[in-house]
């Protein structure tokens, strides 16, 4: 029996090495601003900076007094949670719609889904922003919900479509021989063998929806004020350490949610 190459052995050592530094460097540059935005919403002093000199949990007792900011999280939150239920909806429709129909027209259509997502943000949201003018219409947080379900319905729908690729044809077919229709299949066969995909693809819109800035900045009236838009203007005008700690706070839910996704829905599994 032979034994390996040691030329081989190197290769194999070199590449492992090379993805090893590659891997090290994308977790730096994803990890380090997060942390450093966390380090700076501790600090002590009245104006952003880092290091901190010192710290203080000041600033995050200080988002629960200011009225504007916590209105626009709410308008946020109510924002992603119609979008999240409208794009769970909607995107399951169409997966379970692309799944059935013919490669050709399945391919169309997903490239349909999924063109949102091609083009860059500020351009569909500026082009959606004429477009509902030239219908007559002004902006509004009804048009807001629509412009993030056009942008974040492709999640759900790419989960989804990965799910329905692991579901058995057979069971479908034992259903329907047992006397259930179509509806009552869905129901106690389909939706619960795709529902962590679902919830996969539903978690991912909501987060998008929540942190979108493009097509808020220009669906979004004069009265409705997100979140993300309302962080952005404190930044340009004042830099308040506020800003900072409200980032703290969505940087630690962000990853108690993608924790919870893992747990329950395989968030890691649905994406492959």
């Amino acid at each position: 029996m032979s034994n390996p190459s040691p030329s081989l052995d190197w290769e194999s050592l070199s590449l492992r090495f090379t993805f090893a530094v590659i891997t090290g460097i994308a977790i730096v540059f994803l990890i380090a601003p997060s942390l450093i935005v966390i380090l700076t919403s501790l600090t002590a002093s009245a104006s952003l900076r880092f290091p901190p000199a010192g710290l203080s949990l000041r600033w995050y007792a200080a988002l629960l007094n200011s009225d504007q900011m916590l209105a626009a999280a709410w308008t946020s939150l109510i924002v992603a949670f119609w979008t999240t239920i409208i794009c769970a909806i909607l995107g399951t429709a169409a997966a379970l719609a692309l799944s059935r129909a013919k490669p050709v027209w399945a391919r169309s259509f997903d490239l349909l889904f999924m063109s949102p997502l091609l083009l860059p943000a500020l351009a569909f949201g500026f082009a959606a922003l004429v477009f509902i003018y030239q219908l007559g219409l002004r902006p509004s947080i009804a048009l807001l919900i629509l412009g993030h379900v056009i942008v974040c319905v492709a999640f759900v729908l790419r989960t989804t479509l990965a799910a329905l690729t692991q579901l058995d044809p057979a069971l479908l077919d034992a259903s329907a021989s047992l006397g259930a229709d179509q509806f009552m299949t869905f129901r106690r066969v389909t939706l619960p063998l795709i529902g962590r995909g679902v919830a996969a693809g539903s978690f991912l819109a909501f987060m998008a929806s929540f942190d979108n800035v493009p097509v808020s900045l220009f669906l979004a009236d004069e009265r409705t004020e997100v979140l993300p838009i309302h962080l952005w203007q404190q930044i340009e005008t004042n830099l308040d350490v506020r800003t900072a700690a409200v980032s703290g706070v969505i940087v630690v839910l962000t990853l108690v949610l993608m924790v919870l996704a893992e747990r329950f829905a395989g968030l890691t599994s649905q994406m492959r």
